[in-house]
């Protein structure tokens, strides 16, 4: 266990960090999972917008890497038009 307050901070700051990510990450996955399984193509059009900001935000935050994001955004993008 640490014993200076700094360390003792930076530990809290980390599990808080790290339950916000994996919120984060989860919902996104969850989201993309979502859309995927459309099959009406009004919905899934409907649904991208948000599904791509999610995307973006993760990118930004450095959780996944921009070019995955971009692979990510290009993938579901491919599959709302093959609809």
């Amino acid at each position: 266990m640490a014993h200076h307050k700094s360390a003792q901070k930076r530990i809290r700051q980390t599990a808080k960090r790290r339950l916000e990510n994996r919120y984060y990450g989860k919902t996104t996955r969850n989201a993309i999972r979502k859309l995927q399984s459309l099959t009406s193509k009004e919905e899934a059009e409907k649904l991208l917008p948000s599904v791509v900001a999610m995307i973006d935000k993760l990118a930004k935050r450095n959780q996944i890497h921009q070019n995955k994001a971009a692979n990510i955004k290009s993938s579901i993008t491919k599959g709302v038009n093959s609809l």
